[in-house]
């Protein structure tokens, strides 16, 4: 039998014993192999997730993924900790140094009477804390595991903070005509696809700037329409009898459109 204490209720540190356990000779072999490398992907699953049961306003479910984001921080912590280099104590102490240091108008003398005000302070106290003295600096701290649409805002907002940006939307809006022509172009041979495929998003997070739109969020509700649409769809070929894979382009064309006016 492992030793470990079952109880009807257990706390944060047990479950930090419990990774210990699992990654124990006497534990699971499948936990003991595993690496940040392997687990990577799964600490931005579990973010995910949890972000989902946030928008589904499902406690329940929040619950059960703040867990599963909580195995990940303990997994990565017990892994440092077999290295020699950290545990989760360090962990806890290094975050609450840096909310105390980043807080000044509680910790501190510092006034900030808004929330603008928290913002624009804790910005500077991070930019020093990073040595961060450039934009371009800042720009380079900007995760690359964001997704795109998001690191590519961050990167922007930076930019426009210096003023290097256009005075109203007009100037975004004519940038991305602009890069649809040289995308167009590239597609007939005679540039970088991808490349210019890229400067089109980018283009278009801009814009979503400028109207203070989410970018992700943008285009996930749009996938999200167009599922709801396709579903449709197929529903409509069913009645018919005809699958969608029997249909020209253009009859799908027809009934994609009709679904697109209810």
């Amino acid at each position: 039998m492992v030793n470990f204490e079952l109880k009807a209720r257990y706390g944060v540190y047990d479950l930090e014993k419990l990774i210990a356990l699992l990654r124990s000779d006497e534990g699971c072999p499948w936990d003991r192999e595993q690496t940040h490398e392997s687990i990577r992907r799964n600490l931005l699953e579990e973010a995910y997730e949890a972000v989902e049961a946030i928008d589904k306003r499902d406690a329940e479910h929040l619950k059960e993924e703040l867990g599963d984001v909580l195995i990940q921080v303990l997994f990565h912590s017990r892994i440092e900790e077999e290295a020699g280099s950290f545990n989760l104590d360090d962990v806890a102490d290094a975050v609450c140094k840096k909310l105390i240091y980043r807080h000044p108008h509680v910790f501190g003398d510092v006034q900030a009477s808004c929330s603008e005000q928290v913002l624009e302070n804790w910005d500077k106290l991070k930019k020093r804390e990073k040595n961060q003295d450039t934009v371009g600096s800042e720009m380079d701290m900007v995760a690359k595991s964001l997704p795109a649409l998001w690191r590519a805002e961050k990167i922007q907002a930076k930019a426009a903070k210096t003023g290097f940006d256009w005075t109203d939307i007009s100037g975004a809006i004519e940038k991305l005509e602009e890069e649809i022509n040289e995308l167009k172009a590239a597609i007939a041979g005679n540039g970088d696809m991808e490349e210019e495929l890229g400067d089109l998003l980018f283009t278009a997070v801009n814009i979503s700037r400028f109207i203070g739109c989410d970018p992700e969020e943008a285009l996930h509700k749009s996938s999200d329409k167009f599922v709801r649409r396709f579903k449709k769809l197929e529903a409509r070929a069913g009645k018919l009898g005809k699958k969608l894979s029997d249909m020209t382009l253009t009859e799908m064309d027809k009934l994609y459109n009709e679904e697109k006016q209810h």
